[in-house]
């Protein structure tokens, strides 16, 4: 544990990512939540570490400490919680992915073998950030990690399926971005109008299943 500022500290439980530092993280996120003190104002999980924002005129850093470390050794004792797979459609290809013949040349495959090899992956969300409801995710096959592109688009559709290096993620919102567009999905993975904005939650697992554009193109009528 360290002080991020005078009103933040952060616990690093490794320097390596991976499922189980994950799953600490998040375990102790879920814990502190329900054990949560006066003064505490947020608790932000990530990769391998968590960071608690918290009025220093409310507690203080020796209290935060105390607070922390019995947390922690509940969470570290914890079973792993079982994952909910949530399946992602995706429209791989043409006007909803306008970078995958160039992610397909880089690689020496062709387009088929991308779609193919990205929607059989099983990937991770690590933790939920960047934007409303962005996840970042893990497990991307590194026969895929690209280079993001040169020049960054200034509008990337809403929903946009990309891969920037080691990573695969969806645009949750219109943003500009510089991710290699190979898919999009007709699903909105952030509405502030749901009890839940964010579709994705930290500790979910993600499967892209390839649909074609009449399919997309029904979905997103019917859900409009």
């Amino acid at each position: 544990m360290f002080p991020l500022c005078e009103y933040a500290v952060t616990v690093r439980f490794s320097d390596r990512i991976d499922e189980d530092v994950n799953d600490i993280v998040h375990q102790t996120a879920a814990r502190l939540q329900a054990e949560r003190k006066e003064g505490i104002e947020e608790i932000v999980p990530a990769f391998s570490s968590l960071t608690i924002y918290y009025d220093p005129l409310v507690i203080d850093y020796i209290g935060i400490g105390a607070w922390l470390r019995k947390n922690i050794r509940r969470s570290e004792q914890a079973v792993r919680r079982s994952a909910r797979t949530v399946v992602i459609p995706v429209c791989y290809g043409g006007e909803f992915g306008p970078d995958l013949p160039d992610v397909a040349r880089f690689h020496g495959m062709t387009e088929d073998e991308v779609i193919a090899l990205h929607s059989a992956g099983r990937y991770r969300v690590y933790m939920i950030g960047f934007s409303p409801g962005f996840a970042y995710l893990g497990g991307l096959s590194p026969r895929l990690a690209t280079p993001r592109r040169s020049v960054p688009r200034t509008k990337v559709p809403a929903g946009s399926v990309g891969i920037a290096g080691g990573q695969t993620g969806v645009y949750p919102l219109a943003t500009p971005g510089g991710w290699q567009l190979i898919g999009r999905t007709p699903l909105k993975l952030f509405d502030p109008h749901r009890e839940k904005p964010s579709l994705l939650a930290a500790g979910d697992i993600v499967a892209f299943q390839p649909i074609g554009a009449d399919e997309f193109a029904r979905w997103s009528e019917e859900h409009d």
